[in-house]
């Protein structure tokens, strides 16, 4: 055992993380520690998760018949269930669709362990996260090992990496959260059995090098919104002025009702200053639920949502905007241009020198929109089509997908101008 495998099985936190380069003992670290909890908890359930189950055939489940002893426990194929002589079980299980998490709905473990975390999407980890609990009195957790990179990336950073620094215990709300950096020099026993994992980590592009081989979790290739910065694009609510124009630009659908409410200073300057972010609603429970988010008084110039909307529906023979109108709610139809519309945003996040030479966005959004500070910067490049964003995970799309159609119809690009002498600094500070 490595000194940060031990570190991993150690951890008390609630959440715990264990990641970085490829080749640092993880998925290892992972067993043992399975191993460990089945034996000295008599009677546990625990579940470890790949995001398929051909991942689980080819690494975890083979690890764990080489590793667990067969005095102790025996492994039941068809289930992919170790049953231990003391009454604990460890189920391996997978969530490759967004929905096979309802597969767990009934379930309870004392602990669900993640194998390479970035490969699920948040949503499928915090509808996870409600499956830890029970009443025996044992240790309740979560824990989990990844490399940098793959589409849960940005989530996973902004959850473990970014609030504390490595080894350190990190207090919120639901409990407490760690995160254990790997790099390859922590597993000595890896470079001694093969001596030339390293050089073949070095052959890879310089992307995949800077997450298998160095651990870095500040990557950028693929994002589509590479300019995104909190400290840039983020800031604390304020008080909005009155005399700026107020929009609401939705993304609906029974999966998910994205809302944003996005204000506009007479210079052309926006902020998104609200979000509502809801799934499973009716057209007359989105309507009420935006509805209740609007404070007594609040005049909104325009509502927008998307040419999809205007299409009728055969069970009413009503199309869903005027399914919304009958519920108080009015909307003008939104640019569906979905390359135009990214340009258009492009152009928004894209900081400018204004006219007292502070550098800034014409587009901010308040830090209180959660959903839309997480998806942005998550959004990949389309592999078909570079010009375009990725449609999956469907999950990052809905906020958006909001903000495109505001982008999109209310935005309008400044006309070119000459490159000027501060254009070089504006690009210097992009490249910090």
């Amino acid at each position: 055992m490595t000194r940060r495998q031990a570190a991993f099985i150690q951890s008390d936190a609630f959440e715990t993380l264990f990641g970085g380069a490829a080749g640092g003992g993880k998925s290892h670290g992972q067993l043992l520690d399975a191993l460990r909890f089945a034996v000295v908890y008599p009677g546990s359930r625990q579940l470890m998760l790949r995001r398929t189950m051909p991942e689980l055939e080819r690494s975890l489940v083979p690890a764990s018949l080489r590793l667990y002893p067969q005095s102790i426990a025996s492994y039941k194929v068809s289930d992919h269930l170790w049953q231990f002589v003391n009454g604990s079980a460890l189920e391996f299980g997978y969530c490759d669709a967004e929905s096979d998490v309802t597969k767990y709905q009934s379930a309870e473990y004392d602990v669900i362990r993640f194998d390479e975390l970035t490969h699920f999407t948040e949503s499928q980890f915090t509808y996870l996260l409600s499956r830890v609990r029970g009443t025996n009195g044992f240790p309740k957790q979560v824990k989990s090992t990844t490399n940098p990179g793959g589409v849960g990336h940005q989530w996973v950073k902004t959850r473990y990496i970014d609030p504390a620094p490595p080894d350190m215990v990190a207090e919120y709300d639901g409990g407490t959260r760690i995160f254990l950096p790997a790099r390859l020099s922590d597993n000595p026993f890896l470079q001694r059995a093969d001596k030339g994992y390293e050089k073949r980590l070095r052959l890879l592009s310089p992307h995949d090098r800077k997450a298998l081989l160095d651990g870095v979790w500040e990557l950028n290739e693929g994002q589509y919104f590479s300019e995104f910065s909190v400290p840039l694009h983020v800031t604390p609510p304020y008080v909005v002025p009155k005399h700026w124009r107020r929009y609401l630009t939705i993304d609906y659908g029974l999966d998910m009702l994205a809302a944003l409410w996005i204000a506009q200073s007479p210079d052309g300057y926006s902020v998104a200053y609200r979000e509502l972010y809801r799934p499973g609603l009716i057209i007359s429970e989105a309507a009420a639920a935006i509805l209740s988010c609007e404070p007594s008084g609040e005049h909104i110039d325009c509502r927008l949502a998307p040419p999809d909307l205007w299409n009728r529906r055969q069970e009413t023979g009503k199309s869903a905007v005027e399914l919304f109108a009958d519920c108080g709610l009015d909307f003008d139809k939104s640019s569906n241009e979905r390359v135009a519309g990214w340009l258009a945003l492009h152009e928004l996040l894209a900081p400018r020198r204004d006219e007292h030479g502070e550098v800034r966005p014409k587009l901010t959004i308040f830090d209180t929109c959660r959903n839309l500070i997480r998806t942005l910067p998550a959004l990949q490049h389309d592999a078909r089509n570079p010009s375009d964003v990725a449609n999956t995970p469907h999950e990052l799309t809905h906020a958006p997908d909001a903000l495109r159609g505001y982008a999109a119809t209310i935005y309008e690009p400044p006309a070119p101008v000459q490159p000027t002498a501060y254009d070089c600094e504006i690009g210097e500070f992009l490249a910090y």
